[in-house]
């Protein structure tokens, strides 16, 4: 029976081949993989811009932590005292 099985496979290595000869000649066919192919280099794109938002968090946790620390010492800053008003007495 491994001959019945060669032959088999044979037979549908044979098709795929006129099926892909033929999906070659189908105008819509060539429309597609030229999307599939857009597709492809979009995602490609997409990809490297999203690796680039990694140095940008890094560059926005570091501007974060200094603007942490510049608020913190301005809080510790000495403070002056208001100038306290003296009470007018009420004339009655």
């Amino acid at each position: 029976m491994p001959e019945g099985k060669q032959d088999l496979l044979s037979k549908l290595a044979d098709r795929g081949e006129d099926v892909v000869g033929k999906l070659a000649d189908i105008p819509a066919a060539q429309r597609l993989l030229d999307a599939g192919m857009q597709l492809k280099d979009r995602v490609d794109e997409l990809q490297r811009r999203v690796r680039g938002l990694d140095a940008l968090e890094r560059r926005v946790d570091a501007l974060e932590k200094k603007v942490e620390e510049l608020s913190r010492s301005s809080r510790t800053a000495p403070k002056r005292a208001p100038a306290k008003r003296k009470a007018q007495a009420k004339k009655t």
